[in-house]
Parts: C-alpha cells; sequence; structure tokens
C-alpha cells in the first residue's frame, strides 16, 4: 500500500486570518490527527486534555489534545488535533477526514468526496 501526503491549511478557528500550511501523511488508520506542537502553538491553540495511545508496534505514549481547524480545496472542518512531540510527523486521520466529508480511496491513494447519508 502507498503512502499519500496532502497539504491543508490549520487554523484555530474557520474565522481565523492565522494560519499555517501543513504537508500530512494521510492514515485512514488514525483516529486523531498530528499537527507538531510548535506549529500549534504559534497558532495559539491551547491543549485541553492528555490522550493516552498506542502505536502500531504497542508502545504507548502519552500528547497532548485540543481543536483545530482544517481546510482542503477550499472545504473545512474542524477536528480534534494531537500535539505533536520531537519525531512525530504530521499525520491526517479520520476524524479530520469525517469532518471535511473526505473519504482516502485505497486504489489510487487520493481523496474524494465522502457520500453523505442521512437515515
Amino acid at each position: 500500500m502507498g503512502i499519500t501526503h496532502k497539504n491543508l491549511l490549520v487554523k484555530p478557528t474557520r474565522q481565523s486570518k492565522k494560519e499555517i500550511t501543513v504537508k500530512f501523511m494521510i492514515d485512514s488508520g488514525a483516529v486523531y490527527s498530528l499537527v507538531p506542537a510548535g506549529l500549534l502553538n504559534k497558532l495559539n491553540i491551547k491543549a485541553y486534555k492528555t490522550l493516552d495511545c498506542v502505536l502500531a508496534d504497542g508502545t504507548k505514549i502519552s500528547r497532548k489534545v485540543g481543536d483545530a481547524y482544517f481546510e482542503y480545496n477550499g472545504e473545512g472542518g474542524a477536528a480534534p488535533v494531537i500535539f505533536g512531540e520531537k519525531g512525530d510527523e504530521p499525520l491526517l486521520g479520520a476524524t479530520t477526514l469525517e469532518s471535511l466529508g473526505l473519504i482516502l480511496n485505497p486504489f489510487n491513494r487520493e481523496l474524494h468526496p465522502m457520500r453523505m447519508l442521512l437515515m
């Protein structure tokens, strides 16, 4: 399976003029997205809790979590964001993809609009 990277804007809120562009590795198997803490601090995004995480190799880590607004191709949505530490790479997870109304096509590794069903 290939790895997909995309650039997204990250902001404190939808209305904020303060923004940064982050190159994310897209991992639809990850729940939350991760942005380096230094970048989130520059945007004045504050953590509101600490989350215990288990990595693919079974390693347990703790990371701070806050909320951010993400934009891709003019579409946006808010989602939780993990404050990455040294050695952590930016990661775009399922919660953010859902907030943006996007899915990752596993065959061509591209992002596509999600088919929204109300039942």
